[in-house]
């Protein structure tokens, strides 16, 4: 029985993962730190209130065995880059590290495809950036998904993501071979895969694009 924090949970994959979790017979408990109660009420989950500013108040002397993340926003959600960058770098990287800092053996990122540290493209960079950091906290395992397209039903309204996904799912069986990462993938099946790899861990640091994912729900 193992215990687990998870990051984004109010958002498209995060309230998969937390679904997912919470129906797993795996872990005892499910701790979510979100910026407002999401009214959800099961005995296995803990919720904590904070935000980047206050988390490290807000998660002391918590240990957990895992940590799932999948935070995120958009540019036009967020259109200052430092504000954009503290909630897709900063927030996850000292989420991850105060996880490892009171027991976490295990870290579970959702990232982006084409993640690079080098590029000159801001969100790929930040991306890749990200992934840099995490992996250099040493955990024992840090998976890492790196999505094409996540499809699936958002809460907030987003017309032409819309409009891209209607394309994906028809484009997506050209996608063969190499070019198979490129596919979208559905936000539940991401959160579905992030879970069978926690429960069969064989590698310390792993990059997972479609089929790597796809493989997991099998």
């Amino acid at each position: 029985m193992k215990k687990v924090i998870v990051y984004g949970a109010s958002g498209l994959v995060g309230s998969y993962i937390l679904e997912n979790l919470l129906n797993n017979t795996y872990y005892e408990q499910i701790i979510i730190v979100v910026r407002k109660d999401l009214n959800i009420q099961h005995p296995k989950l803990k919720t904590l209130i904070g935000d980047f500013n206050s988390l490290a108040d807000v998660v002391k002397d918590i240990e957990v065995d895992e940590v799932f993340i999948a935070l995120g926003t958009t540019q036009k959600k967020t259109p200052d880059k430092k504000e954009y960058y503290q909630i897709d770098h900063d927030y996850p990287v000292l989420a991850a590290k105060l996880a490892k800092e009171t027991g976490a053996k295990s870290v579970f990122l959702v990232s982006a495809i084409g993640a690079n540290p080098n590029s000159s493209v801001f969100y790929v960079k930040m991306k890749g950036e990200t992934e840099e950091d995490i992996i250099n906290l040493n955990f024992d395992h840090t998976y890492i998904f790196r999505p094409s397209m996540i499809l699936g039903n958002r809460k907030e309204n987003r017309p032409l993501e819309k409009v891209f996904k209607g394309i994906f799912k028809l484009i997506n069986p050209l996608f063969m071979g190499g070019l198979s990462k490129y596919k979208g993938i559905e936000a539940s099946d991401i959160a579905k895969a992030m879970i069978n790899a926690a429960n069969k861990l064989n590698e310390k640091v792993k990059i997972l694009h479609w089929e790597e994912m796809t493989v997991l729900l099998k």
